[in-house]
């Protein structure tokens, strides 16, 4: 640490500094959040209990929704304290501890996005070969090296922003500790570890898409040479949600993460809020609003529940 001096504690300036603000955005901001955990279990539990969602496409959701919960509940309690209490103090360990598991479930999403893109590939570009490809071993095997590749991944993260000497300035001017704010308080130089976080980003992040991004070019082409024009439409209500999901996550991420740090500016919060927040409560409605097997295994679970009653 250079012999410096380690603070012991930051201070979250969090989104706004206006008071008459706070009380309308702690409402805001819960009932997303409340909305975001019921939204995303239910999913799970509705993937569960009905047998024809036993699929590998509802598996990956399972994680996916799962991931979701995580990494909102590592950031919104928190973010909605600060947002009633005039102290909005983290210690550096529950601040390490909190971007670790950002870091972690944020980087398990990519590659859950990128699964999920190659599941629809398989199945719409390789159907006769679907069951084989796509098999339950596979699945668990694919799940697993995705939160590894994400857990590696993010103890690189928190070790490159947090390895430094902290003996100036504590106030982190964000909601929770993230890295481009972190990093600003940091005595010691951090261009190094800045090259280190953009390049395992660019790895996770850029590569993933890319996966998706060829998956879906494959798709594309694979449903213009349908005949059926039926056939061509259920195959992009399949995909249609999950582009949705793709295009809101790695919009937000690319726009925080992939550009030089002179860049970020007060624009950064609001993209920040978009992916930490907002994105985990849309996805719930994005496959389900947008996908007949989800909404047909929800009338289903209706009549069960009406029956019995």
């Amino acid at each position: 640490m250079g012999g410096n001096r380690m603070q012991t504690k930051f201070i979250l300036l969090g989104i706004t500094d206006s008071p008459c603000v706070q009380a309308p955005l702690f409402g805001l901001f819960l009932l997303i959040y409340i909305v975001t955990v019921v939204g995303n279990i239910g999913i799970m539990v509705l993937v569960w209990v009905v047998p024809s969602l036993h699929t590998p496409m509802y598996f990956f959701l399972t994680h996916f929704s799962f991931a979701d919960v995580c990494y909102s509940t590592v950031i919104s309690p928190k973010m909605l304290a600060d947002l009633l209490s005039e102290n909005k103090t983290i210690s550096f360990a529950g601040c390490v501890m909190q971007f670790h598991g950002f870091a972690f479930f944020a980087t398990a999403e990519c590659h859950l996005l990128a699964m999920m893109a190659y599941d629809r590939h398989v199945a719409i570009c390789h159907p006769l070969l679907y069951v084989t490809v796509i098999s339950g071993r596979v699945c668990r095997q694919l799940v697993a090296s995705s939160y590894l590749i994400a857990f590696l991944s993010a103890i690189i993260y928190t070790g490159c922003t947090f390895g430094g000497s902290f003996c100036g300035p504590n106030q982190i001017d964000h909601f929770f500790c993230d890295v481009s704010p972190v990093l600003k308080l940091a005595c010691s130089d951090t261009h190094s570890s800045e090259m280190v976080i953009f390049a395992f980003v660019a790895i996770n992040a850029v590569g993933t898409s890319v996966i998706v991004l060829l998956s879906y070019i494959c798709i594309l082409r694979t449903v213009l040479r349908m005949r059926s024009a039926q056939s061509r439409s259920r195959a992009f209500n399949t995909c249609a949600s999950h582009l949705t999901a793709v295009s809101l996550f790695y919009g937000t991420i690319f726009f925080t993460y992939l550009q030089p740090a002179s860049s970020h500016s007060s624009l950064d919060k609001v993209a920040s809020i978009f992916y930490t927040v907002v994105t985990p409560m849309l996805n719930p409605f994005i496959y389900s609003l947008r996908n007949k097997e989800v909404k047909g295994a929800l009338v289903k679970c209706r009549r069960r529940v009406s029956n019995r009653c």
